[in-house]
């Protein structure tokens, strides 16, 4: 009788317990920077196809098509401004001589050609068991809202990317980025923001000044 007691009261606490949301660890946010005029892009958008079914939801793969190639051809019509900065930023903090394509990121800290899959595999496992600094975590909440809660070592930015996917996205491209936008600053503790997007998205949230990226959380 004492231990159906033990059992009965053991049970109690547990279903009193408040609910907790579920969140996955963060993926590596991989970043491909590629244009239409780039004649080794296709063979860069066939790795990272690969790689994104090879890891599933360990990774996310976004690509950039940039704007700077399209001298060589018709308009990229899936260029956005937004890309060719975002690389540039990136050349400047690896101190490359010149943006390339096509270029692959890895969580703002490493970079290599997307062509080399052994190059593209080390760096997904490298920063699989890297420290990363802080401590984030993304949860969608729905309703277009997600929640930061935890810490970092100094004020973040949190940003918005949108993306096709699926039945939606009618290109060769892994997850064709559409738009970005910041969405504000975190200091860290637990804060809500408000979104809305057309197609997929995801929250990054990143060093000032594209640098490293703390966490990344598809939001639908």
């Amino acid at each position: 009788m004492r231990h159906v007691l033990l059992a009965f009261l053991a049970a109690l606490t547990v279903s009193l317990l408040p609910a907790q949301p579920a969140s996955a660890e963060t993926p590596v946010l991989v970043e491909l920077f590629a244009s239409q005029n780039c004649n080794a892009c296709p063979k860069a958008h066939r790795t990272l196809k690969d790689v994104q079914a090879e890891n599933g939801a360990n990774v996310l793969v976004l690509t950039w098509s940039v704007d700077y190639w399209d001298y060589l051809g018709a308009p990229d019509p899936m260029a956005i401004p937004a890309a060719t900065e975002r690389q540039a930023a990136y050349t400047d903090r690896f101190e490359i001589r010149a943006p390339y394509t096509p270029q692959s990121v890895y969580d703002g800290a490493m970079q290599c050609p997307a062509t080399r899959k052994k190059a593209v595999v080390s760096n997904i496992q490298t920063r699989e068991s890297a420290t990363r600094p802080g401590k984030v975590e993304i949860v969608s909440t729905g309703d277009g809202q997600f929640s930061l809660d935890g810490h970092t070592p100094a004020p973040v930015e949190v940003h918005l990317v949108e993306f096709l996917d699926g039945s939606a996205n009618p290109t060769a491209m892994v997850h064709p980025v559409t738009s970005t936008r910041k969405l504000g600053s975190w200091t860290g503790g637990r804060v809500s923001f408000g979104y809305a997007c057309e197609a997929s998205c995801a929250a990054i949230v990143q060093q000032p000044g594209h640098g490293e990226v703390y966490a990344v959380q598809r939001l639908n």
